[in-house]
């Protein structure tokens, strides 16, 4: 399925196709570049201001590896529609997501928006955005591994039931993140997923996973592919600790029922990609036999 035409509003600069650079400091320059706009009291309070900043570096700085207006619209409707009181993102980077989704959270009566980032400069720059958008006391920022922080999340009661998940980090956690908050018990009927770039870089591990049958999942159950073997070197080298191995070595609720269809869209940059929109409908009875 096709939502959002082919975009017509200047692209973003595109990705470089090799690995990027140990000394490449997009993110601290686009700290800079906001902070230091001659309307920066302009931006104060204004999440779209603070987007439409961001994106203009992304156009004629550097690429941001960003959701986008875009693809953006896709989840921002997905939040109207589900109106969840606690909304959860793994991946925050430099927290363009973190506002424009957390603004539209808020908007619609939220509680908390809960943002989960590895890495400790990317989560450093997202809260600097967040505080000049205004959202610093309604997002929260968590750094460290995203299945460490969902353990604690749940563990500690602060999150009982995921309600809305936007995933868009480490594209081979995605699986196994998921599969780790079904067996804790965070996925219900009723928990919607939305996961990024199921084009551009494409995730079949995942997308395997959210559209097999419950009886397809019970075979597969203690021998699925991790699915980190499948992307390249230049795509993974955008993540910290790449080479990090999952901390649970979670098997997930093979019981539960998926309703899971892609929604294509562009990259900023207008290359093609898609989100995958994952609703829990139910789940099955164990089978003993």
């Amino acid at each position: 399925m096709m939502e959002n035409g082919p975009p017509s509003e200047e692209y973003y600069l595109p990705r470089d196709s090799r690995q990027r650079r140990p000394d490449d400091r997009r993110e601290i320059e686009l700290l800079h570049y906001v902070y230091s706009r001659p309307n920066l009291e302009e931006l104060r309070g204004c999440p779209e201001k603070v987007l439409g900043a961001i994106d203009e570096f992304g156009k004629k700085k550097a690429y941001l590896m960003n959701v986008g207006q875009r693809k953006g619209k896709i989840v921002t409707s997905l939040i109207e529609e589900v109106k969840p009181q606690v909304m959860i993102e793994l991946g925050s980077y430099v927290g363009y997501s973190a506002i424009l989704f957390g603004d539209a959270l808020r908007r619609v009566g939220g509680k908390k928006y809960y943002t989960l980032e590895k890495s400790p400069e990317y989560a450093a720059v997202a809260n600097m955005l967040l505080d000049l958008a205004g959202l610093r006391d309604f997002v929260k920022v968590l750094v460290g591994s995203s299945d460490v922080l969902l353990h604690k999340l749940c563990t500690t009661g602060e999150i009982i039931t995921i309600e809305l998940m936007f995933l868009d980090h480490f594209k081979p956690a995605y699986t196994t993140d998921l599969k780790l908050c079904e067996q804790l018990g965070m996925v219900a009927a009723g928990t919607v997923l939305a996961a990024d770039n199921m084009i551009m870089p494409g995730n079949p591990v995942y997308l395997d996973y959210v559209r097999s049958s419950v009886e397809t999942k019970r075979s597969k159950a203690k021998t699925s592919p991790s699915g980190y073997e499948i992307f390249s070197q230049n795509i993974m080298s955008w993540y910290v600790d790449r080479d990090a191995k999952p901390a649970f070595d979670a098997v997930g609720n093979p019981n539960l029922i998926y309703e899971s269809r892609l929604v294509e869209s562009f990259e900023p940059s207008g290359e093609p990609d898609g989100i995958e929109i994952t609703r829990c409908v139910g789940a099955q009875e164990p089978n003993h036999l």
